[in-house]
């Protein structure tokens, strides 16, 4: 029987090797940057940027930059857990598994829209983050934002805006 690197984590397995390169998606040219990190003593843990403005076939890379945490990039979509749909539903999902600290995980997107995604050990800390992929439609996702209180409180209150991603087009942590 063979363990996915989920299976051997979620255990306490955190000696699994790390992945290969060729489980990566290969990006083309200069990626935009996500870090994941984290306080020393475990907590706090944050996407860094939480909200970014892309245009479509731009690449995001998420790197674990947290030496004493695994971490997930995990779309909201009903594909991942039976999660709620936080994406434009015409894109396709992701889940990165878990990245020991130093690995990475990238995808190009080339729908566009607003991306919600969080890790998936740290959803319950606020660790989540919002891609917006060219400009949104006037609706969409709006509906999605508070959505029957389907998303742990604190992973609510962490999304920066739409409106101010718009404005900024890098929305760092507050």
């Amino acid at each position: 029987m063979t363990l996915t690197r989920r299976e051997i984590l979620t255990a306490g397995g955190r000696h699994a090797p790390p992945l290969s390169l060729s489980s990566v998606a290969v990006w083309a040219g200069e990626a935009i940057q996500i870090r994941m990190q984290g306080r020393d003593d475990g907590s706090q843990v944050w996407f860094d940027p939480i909200g970014i403005l892309i245009k479509p076939g731009q690449t995001v890379r998420w790197t674990n930059l947290n030496p004493g945490n695994s971490h997930t990039t995990t779309a909201y979509n009903p594909a991942n857990f039976g999660r709620p749909l936080r994406m434009p539903k015409t894109a396709k999902s992701w889940d990165s598994d878990y990245l020991l600290p130093k690995e990475s995980f990238s995808i190009t997107f080339t729908e566009r829209g607003v991306y919600d995604y969080y890790c998936i050990p740290h959803e319950h800390a606020g660790m989540v983050g919002r891609v917006i992929v060219g400009e949104p439609e006037a609706h969409g996702w709006a509906e999605m934002v508070g959505a029957n209180g389907d998303l742990p409180e604190e992973a609510l209150k962490a999304f920066p805006t739409v409106e101010d991603i718009m404005t900024k087009r890098v929305v760092r942590r507050a």
